[in-house]
Order: structure tokens, then C-alpha cells, then sequence
């Protein structure tokens, strides 16, 4: 990232490769998605329970944080869930700062430990069946280690969709990124650079750990074909929403940043 000054103005400037992060934001340009103390705006849509059901008070504020906690759970019993914002966007930068806390639910896949994400280019919640697990989406998965192995965080996992990387349609569900290990209960602050169907860079502590091309619905997926309108595949924008996967995480900011859609 080059900084211009042309008089009073200042132009930042995105060589090829580099990430688009600055390290001075306009603080009042950011909208904020979550108040720090409702829910007001988000919309919960849990497996198996009719949109704006939230079933056990999954989805809860408490401490400034939307907790993601199953004290009202006896079983997980694959009640995927995902808290839905009311607005879809396209050109935006997502910054969150989230943690895992606490043991996983009883009954919660092994995959799921420590698991979460932030879905974004997703479907409308109406237009999900009451019992679809995952919403047609873009994930940008967020995972804590273990403790002991390595363990990426951003990662992409793809349902009902693929993406291009390298010049070539990616069709293999999830792809790791170049991220470091986040053990523990530490807060950890992931961006997401959203650019339509152009780009989408996966952002951790200022740099790119994951860049993809042309979001798009995959035409096998069963819940991804009825979205497909007159052969359109390609998806330039859509719903964005945070996920409950039976492990606690908690998210403390959701916060988003719009872009110029002409790309300057």
C-alpha cells in the first residue's frame, strides 16, 4: 500500500498483491452493525425452527458480546445456526472481533470444536428451508486451536457455492488459509475485503491469508439451484450473518465499512 499526497488530499493506492488495509481509518465511516447491547437488526435462523425462532435464547447479548451459548441445550441434535443482519451488501469491508470460550456442546460434531464464522454473500433467511443446515453462502470459517496444533483461522468453506483461485473454479468445500494458530480464549480481530463478484481478501492482523475471484452459486447443490435465475450463477452481494456451530464464541464488534463500487 502506497500513500499519494496531492495537495491537501491524500490517495491510498493498492499495488497488485498488497493488501487494501490502512492503518488510519475514518472511525466515522464505519457503521456498526451490532449496538453493543440488543439485538436489534439481526434476525436469528436455527435448523429445524421457523426464521425468528431462537430457539433457547441461542443468540443472546450480554456483556457488551452476542454469545453464542447452548446452557439450554440437553443435545446439539445439528441445530446449525446462523443470526442473520437485516441489510445485504457488496462492496464493504466486515471487521469482528470474536472468541471461543468454554467446553462444546454435548452431541456437536468433532469438526465443529472451537468452530464458528461469518457468512457473508449468503441467500435470504426466507428463502431457507426450516430444516437447512447452512445457508447458500460464502463462510469465511473462524477457528481456534486446540491448544497444541496448528490450526488456521479465515479459512473458506464454500456451501452451495464455489469460487476462482489462480484462474481455476475451486469446487472442494473448504480451503485453509495462510493464518497463524489463535489458542486460548483470546479475542481475535479477522477482516473481510469484499469487492462484488470481483474480490474477496480474507484479513488478519493487517495482512492477506486468502484472496478469491467470482463468488458463485454451484449448480449441484440442491439448495443453491433454486437461487439460480435465468443460468446467473455469480453472486456480487448478498446477506451477511454469524454462525452457531455447537461450540460458545462470543462477538464483541461487527462492524462495516462501505466501498466505492467503482473500485477506487
Amino acid at each position: 500500500m502506497h500513500l499519494i499526497r496531492l495537495a491537501s488530499v491524500s490517495l491510498l493506492i493498492a499495488l497488485p498483491g498488497a493488501t487494501t488495509v490502512s492503518a488510519q481509518d475514518n472511525a466515522d465511516e464505519w457503521i456498526q452493525l451490532f449496538d453493543g447491547e440488543t439485538l436489534d437488526g439481526w434476525t436469528p435462523k436455527i435448523q429445524g425452527h421457523v426464521l425468528g425462532d431462537n430457539f433457547a435464547d441461542t443468540f443472546r447479548v450480554e456483556d457488551g458480546a452476542i454469545k453464542v451459548v447452548y446452557n439450554g441445550y440437553d443435545e446439539f441434535d445439528r441445530r446449525f445456526g446462523h443470526l442473520f443482519y437485516k441489510q445485504p451488501y457488496s462492496h464493504y469491508r466486515l471487521r469482528v472481533e470474536y472468541r471461543f470460550t468454554g467446553e462444546q456442546t454435548p452431541g456437536g460434531p468433532n469438526w465443529a470444536l472451537r468452530n464458528s464464522g461469518v457468512m457473508i454473500h449468503g441467500q435470504a433467511p426466507e428463502t431457507m428451508a426450516k430444516d437447512q443446515d447452512f445457508p447458500v453462502s460464502i463462510e469465511v470459517q473462524l477457528l481456534g486451536g486446540d491448544g497444541e496444533h496448528k490450526r488456521a483461522t479465515s479459512n473458506l468453506c464454500t456451501p452451495g457455492t464455489n469460487v476462482v483461485m489462480d484462474g481455476k473454479l475451486i469446487t472442494r468445500h473448504c480451503i485453509d488459509s495462510s493464518s497463524k494458530t489463535y489458542h486460548g480464549e483470546q479475542w481475535v480481530t479477522a477482516e473481510i475485503e469484499v469487492r462484488g463478484n470481483q474480490v474477496i481478501r480474507h484479513i488478519l492482523d493487517g495482512e492477506t491469508v486468502l484472496e478469491y475471484t467470482q463468488p458463485q452459486l454451484d449448480e449441484r447443490d440442491k439448495d443453491a439451484q433454486p437461487l439460480i435465475k435465468d443460468g446467473n450463477l455469480m453472486l456480487s452481494g448478498g446477506t451477511i450473518s454469524l454462525q452457531s456451530e455447537s461450540h460458545p464464541v462470543e462477538f464483541r464488534k461487527v462492524e462495516l465499512l462501505p466501498l466505492d463500487e467503482s473500485g477506487d
